[in-house]
């Protein structure tokens, strides 16, 4: 469950299916998950439920193989044509 709150005129919104907006000039609004305003730095999220990978960073075996296919070379092969 994700909400927020608009710092021009102190509305919260939850997050839910419907369109959700505070009708103040920042025009800020939640649906699905989805944040919008019209300036989002006055837009502060108050509450989050597990929707941030926290646990998203890579291995030292991940960035390693990743390293690795970055310097692989394309293959170009010549068919003939009949």
């Amino acid at each position: 469950m994700i909400t927020i709150r608009c710092k021009e005129c102190n509305t919260e919104l939850v997050n839910s299916s419907k369109f959700q907006c505070c009708r103040c000039s920042n025009m800020a609004s939640i649906v699905n998950g989805n944040i919008t305003a019209v300036d989002l730095s006055k837009v502060v999220l108050t509450n989050t439920e597990n929707n941030v990978n926290k646990l998203g960073s890579l291995t030292y075996q991940d960035l390693e193989y990743q390293e690795n296919r970055r310097k692989r070379k394309v293959r170009k092969l010549d068919f003939e044509e009949r």
